[in-house]
């Protein structure tokens, strides 16, 4: 398995969000089949035969709760990348090439540190792709685990 995951020095804001996003899924998720794990927790690809780290995912799925399941997950609905400068291309590309290859993927929210957006994509009925973008203001509908994200609220304490 190859470790695709690119090297970065993330920030405060970074980080900021990233803890924001876990906290909010975590209360959110509370008493349902569903986890979430943050970065460092392996989520392996194996049509891509490569690991990654996620910034923060979930998963609802059965299996990723056994036994051999403790050191990497393979079957997430959502994944969540905090986008930094140095790896923002990735993410967006040939990161999200791989994911898709993750048939239990519903969702990949991509969100900017340096200003309040998002960009949600969501796979449709067809398997394709639909972009969801969210700024200032708006709530982020994460149809994949059942919840709601504030946008505002993952930018607390983050100096823009």
């Amino acid at each position: 398995m190859k470790d695709l995951t690119p090297v970065f020095f993330p920030t405060d804001a970074h980080y900021t969000i990233l803890l924001n996003t876990a906290t909010s899924l975590k209360v959110a998720l509370a008493g349902k089949p569903c986890r979430a794990f943050l970065s460092g927790m392996k989520l392996r690809v194996d049509r891509a035969d490569a690991v990654f780290y996620p910034d923060v995912f979930v998963t609802c799925d059965p299996r990723d709760r056994q036994p051999e399941a403790s050191l990497a997950k393979q079957h997430p609905a959502l994944i969540i990348e905090v986008l930094s400068d140095s790896t923002a291309a990735f993410d967006r590309g040939r990161k999200f090439e791989h994911y898709q290859q993750i048939d239990t993927l519903q969702e990949y929210l991509l969100i900017e540190q340096d200003r309040k957006h998002a960009d949600l994509f969501r796979k449709n009925r067809e398997g394709l792709w639909v972009l969801h973008p969210a700024g200032e203001g708006d709530v982020v509908r994460l149809e994949s685990v059942g919840t709601e994200l504030v946008l505002e609220g993952l930018y607390e304490d983050v100096e823009l």
